[in-house]
């Protein structure tokens, strides 16, 4: 059994410690979807769902709330274990109270032998962000895809990583959705309510700093996120002609899933930062139904959830984060 390096009481410190992980992780559109509770009797944090953060058009079941919430529980999780604690999840633990999606329970057992190592994830934690622009186009070598493909298998989830030709259907599919999106005024009016302008005083949100270039070459589907408004944009440039993409899946499509799967998502995000690589979501196939099930391709019984893109390049622009320190009435931290 393994001992605990370091478990401090929970006290204020802790509590943001924590919650300053747990808001790091990534949420479409950086809508942030989640409320945190402290219950100091059981020593449990309560995972909510924040539905005023949702996004009507583009994610109508809620599907990628769910995930962007599981991305936080990881993230939960792997600050409790850095902190000594050995963190008990429970997913939909309420079946009367379906605003409370998970609780992470810091329990003083030491974690048991044979439970997947959480060694150098949360260091990446920081340093972990989507990256819109071009890739350099080197090829990520094959033990880290391998260890990627890994570290979704450890939460329960599939990782494809296809070669060319399935790359390419994938990307084209992606790019049939981003038509789509571009034609619709309701789903691009939602998607320009979360861009900032440079210098907005909000917690939420993608400044427009953080924003990417098209692809001159049309090879690569990027989200256009401002549509016809008039804003400054960065010129176009040349994308990596032969991209690294992986597909997310999971086995059923269930709200526990989509946790899951945002719990997976966040390990593999994890997994290739602390191995220099980068990343960026390619969630608009997922946003039509026909589209999303034409990613599962030939395998059957796969939910695709995520589409990521993953290459060598420049570090992402930072996006803002909500506080995560304990003030009563604030959407990051505790309820009071």
């Amino acid at each position: 059994m393994k001992e605990p390096r370091y478990r401090p009481g929970i006290d204020a410190t802790v509590v943001q410690a924590l919650l300053a992980a747990a808001v790091a992780a990534p949420s479409i559109h950086n809508t942030q979807p989640w409320r945190f509770r402290l219950d100091p009797d059981s020593r449990s944090i309560e995972v909510r769902v924040d539905q005023e953060r949702a996004l009507p058009k583009a994610d109508p079941e809620r599907r990628a709330q769910y995930l962007s919430v599981g991305a936080a529980v990881f993230n939960l999780r792997l600050a409790a274990a850095h902190l000594g604690w050995n963190p008990v999840v429970r997913l939909l633990p309420a079946t009367d109270d379906p605003d409370l999606l998970a609780t992470v329970q810091l329990t003083v057992e030491p974690e048991a032998d044979g439970q997947p190592s959480l060694d150098g994830l949360y260091e990446a934690i920081e340093r972990r962000h989507t990256s819109r622009m071009p890739f350099t186009g080197r090829p990520v070598p094959e033990p880290i895809v391998t260890e990627m493909i890994g570290s979704a298998r450890i939460e329960g989830a599939h990782l494809d990583v296809p070669d060319i030709v399935g790359t390419r259907r994938l990307l084209r599919l992606t790019e049939a959705a981003e038509a789509r999106n571009a034609g619709h005024p309701g789903r691009m009016a939602e998607t320009r309510t979360w861009v900032t302008a440079p210098g907005a005083d909000t917690s939420y949100g993608i400044p427009m700093t953080a924003l990417g270039p098209g692809d001159a070459s049309g090879r690569m589907p990027v989200r256009d996120f401002t549509g016809e408004l008039s804003a400054p944009r960065l010129p176009a440039l040349r994308f990596e002609r032969h991209a690294q993409v992986a597909l997310l899946s999971t086995a059923r499509d269930r709200r526990q899933d989509w946790l899951g799967a945002g719990q997976a998502l966040q390990r593999v995000l994890l997994t290739a930062t602390r191995r220099g690589v980068r990343t960026s979501m390619l969630h608009q196939a997922m946003e039509w139904p026909d589209l999303r099930a034409a990613m599962a391709g030939t395998r059957q019984r796969s939910c695709p959830q995520l589409l990521i893109r993953f290459g060598y390049g420049p570090d992402g622009g930072r996006t803002p984060r909500a506080s995560a320190y304990p003030v009563p009435g604030s959407v990051a931290g505790p309820e009071p």
